[in-house]
C-alpha cells in the first residue's frame, strides 16, 4: 500500500498524466509487436516460397534430363533412383516436402521412398505416400507452370501449407509434375517465436526504463502545478502574501506569471477596498456628526441666534460633501454594472471646458494659479455625452486646482483632427511618483497619503474618469514629473 502512494502520490492531475503517457507507451509497444509479427511473417512466406520453387525449378529440370536420358537408353543407372536420392537431399535441406507425381496425381517419388529402394528396384514404391492423390486443381495449375498458393490440401497436410509447382516436360511434352509443399505455421513458429522473444525481452527492459523515466517526467511536470493548487487555495482564503517560483520559459512560468500578476492585483485590490471602506467610514462618519452636533447645537440653544447662519453654512456644505460621495458611489455602482448609459449629443468641448474652469474661479484665485491655453482653443464639436464629460472634466480640473502649488499654471489645451478630440490638463507642482502613476486609474486607490493633499478623496473620482473615457470609445493618460508637473490627456472619438 505504502509503495503505491509511492508510486501515485500528488493529485489524481499525475495518476491521470502519468497513466495516459504509460498507456500511450504501452499501447505503441502492442502495435509495434503486432507489426513485427506480421512483418516476420509476410518475410518468413516471402523467403520459403522463394527457397521452395527455386528448388523445385531446379528438380524439375533434373527429373526432365533424367527422364530424356532414359528415353534415350544412354543412363546406365536406375533414374529413379538418382532422383529419389536428389529428393530426399532437397527435402531435407530446405525442410519440405517435395512429390514427383504423374498427371493423374498419383505420387510415385518421395523423400520418403529411399529408405526402401535398391538400385535394381525399376519401381520403387513407398507406403507412406504412394497412396496419396493430389487434387486436380493443384495439377491443372502446376501443368501451367509457375504455380505457388497458400491452401489447405488434406492429402498432403492438415493446415494451410505453401505449395508451389512445376511440369517435368520431355521433348516438350509434359510428362510429370513435382510439387513442393511446406507448412506455414508449422516450420515458421521456431523462427517466430525466437523472434519475439528478443522483442519480448528488449520491450520488457524498454518498460521498466520507461517505467522509471516517465514517472519522474511526469512528477516535475506536474509539481509545479500541484504548487499552484495549493498556493491558490490559499489565494481563496485572502492571504495573497505567497508567490510561485517561476522556472523556465513555458506553458507553466507563463501560468504561473500570470497567477503571481493575478495575486498581486487581488492584494492590491484588497488593501485598495479596505481602504475604501475605511475613508468612505470616515467620509460619511465625520460630517454626519458635524451635521448632528451643530443642528443639536442650534435646537438646545448652545449656539445664539446670531451664529445660526453660520453654522447652518458649515452644514450646508457637509451635506453637499455627502451628497457628491454618495453619487461617486451610485456612478460607479452602475458603471460596474453596465446600467449607465449614453446620451449622445454634439458639444462643443472647448465651451464645457471654459464654462468649467468659470466655476473654479474663487479657488484659482486665491491660489493665484495662472490659466493658459484657453487663447489658442477654438469650438470643437463633439458626439459626446454632455452631462458625463463634464464630469469627467470637472473632476481633472478640480485634481488640478487641488495640487497645483501657490503661484502655479494651469495648461488647459484641446486640439482635433478628422478622427479625434485630446484634450490636454496640466498642471504645475509636486508631481505623483513614477510607482503610484501607473496605478493612479485604479479603483480605489489614492496616491501615498504622506504626500496627498486631497486626505478626504476616496479613490473613485479617476476610476469614474477612465470609465466614462473608455464608455465613449477614447482613452486616458497620466504623465508626472516630481516637483514639476502633472498632465492628464484624455481623446475622444468625434463621431
Amino acid at each position: 500500500m505504502k509503495s503505491g502512494r509511492f508510486f501515485f502520490r500528488g493529485s489524481s492531475t499525475f495518476r491521470k498524466y502519468y497513466v495516459s503517457i504509460f498507456a500511450s507507451m504501452l499501447l505503441v509497444l502492442v502495435v509495434l509487436g503486432m507489426s513485427l509479427l506480421l512483418f516476420i511473417a509476410q518475410y518468413w512466406k516471402e523467403n520459403n516460397v522463394s527457397v521452395l520453387k527455386e528448388n523445385v525449378n531446379t528438380l524439375s529440370e533434373t527429373a526432365a534430363e533424367y527422364f530424356e536420358l532414359e528415353n534415350d537408353g544412354q543412363y546406365i543407372n536406375n533414374p529413379t533412383v538418382m532422383l529419389a536420392y536428389s529428393l530426399s537431399l532437397v527435402s531435407s535441406s530446405i525442410d519440405s516436402d517435395i512429390y514427383i507425381c504423374d498427371l493423374d496425381g498419383n505420387v510415385f517419388l518421395c523423400k520418403d521412398i529411399i529408405s526402401s529402394i535398391r538400385l535394381e528396384d525399376a519401381n520403387p514404391y513407398c507406403e507412406k505416400h504412394s497412396t496419396i492423390n493430389i487434387p486436380e486443381r493443384i495439377i491443372l495449375q502446376a501443368v501451367k507452370g509457375n504455380f505457388q498458393t497458400s491452401d489447405v490440401v488434406p492429402e498432403l497436410h492438415e493446415e494451410t501449407s505453401l505449395i508451389v509447382g512445376e511440369p517435368i516436360k520431355v521433348n516438350g511434352k509434359v510428362i510429370a509434375v513435382i510439387i513442393g509443399t511446406q507448412p506455414s505455421l508449422g516450420n515458421a513458429y521456431p523462427f517466430v517465436s525466437s523472434i519475439l522473444k528478443m522483442f519480448l525481452l528488449s520491450a520488457l527492459f524498454a518498460f521498466l526504463v520507461a517505467f522509471i523515466a516517465v514517472y519522474i517526467v511526469t512528477y516535475s511536470i506536474t509539481k509545479p502545478l500541484r504548487e499552484m493548487s495549493k498556493i491558490t487555495k490559499e489565494y481563496a482564503t485572502g492571504d495573497f502574501s505567497r508567490r510561485i517560483e517561476i522556472k523556465g520559459n513555458n506553458e507553466l512560468s507563463d501560468l504561473g506569471n500570470a497567477l503571481n500578476s493575478m495575486a498581486q492585483s487581488l492584494s492590491a485590490l484588497e488593501y485598495s477596498r479596505r481602504s475604501f471602506v475605511a475613508n468612505v467610514s470616515h467620509e460619511l462618519k465625520t460630517p454626519m456628526t458635524s451635521i448632528g452636533g451643530f443642528i443639536d447645537g442650534i435646537l438646545d440653544g448652545t449656539i445664539s441666534a446670531g451664529e445660526e447662519e453660520k453654522y447652518l453654512k458649515i452644514v450646508s456644505n457637509e451635506v453637499k460633501r455627502l451628497a457628491r460621495l454618495v453619487s461617486s458611489m451610485l456612478n460607479l455602482s452602475k458603471i460596474e454594472a453596465g446600467e449607465l448609459s449614453l446620451n449622445l449629443k454634439k458639444t462643443d468641448i472647448s465651451a464645457l471646458i471654459f464654462n468649467t474652469l468659470l466655476s473654479f474661479e474663487q479657488s484659482i484665485n486665491q491660489k493665484s494659479i495662472e490659466i493658459t491655453g484657453l487663447d489658442s482653443m477654438s469650438n470643437l464639436i463633439v458626439n459626446i455625452d454632455k452631462d458625463l464629460i463634464n464630469q469627467v472634466v470637472y473632476n481633472l480640473v478640480d485634481n488640478a486646482v487641488k495640487f497645483t502649488d501657490n503661484g502655479g499654471y494651469i495648461d488647459v489645451r484641446a486640439n482635433q483632427n478628422d478622427s479625434f478630440t485630446t484634450v490636454t490638463i496640466k498642471n504645475s507642482g509636486a508631481g505623483v511618483p513614477a510607482e503610484e502613476i501607473e496605478r493612479i486609474f485604479e479603483r480605489f486607490y489614492k496616491v501615498d497619503k504622506s504626500r496627498s493633499l486631497d486626505t478626504k478623496s476616496t479613490g473613485l473620482g479617476l476610476y469614474i474618469v477612465k470609465s466614462i473615457i473608455e464608455m465613449h470609445g477614447g482613452t486616458i493618460e497620466a504623465h508626472s514629473e516630481l516637483g514639476k508637473y502633472t498632465e492628464f490627456v484624455f481623446t475622444l472619438p468625434n463621431m
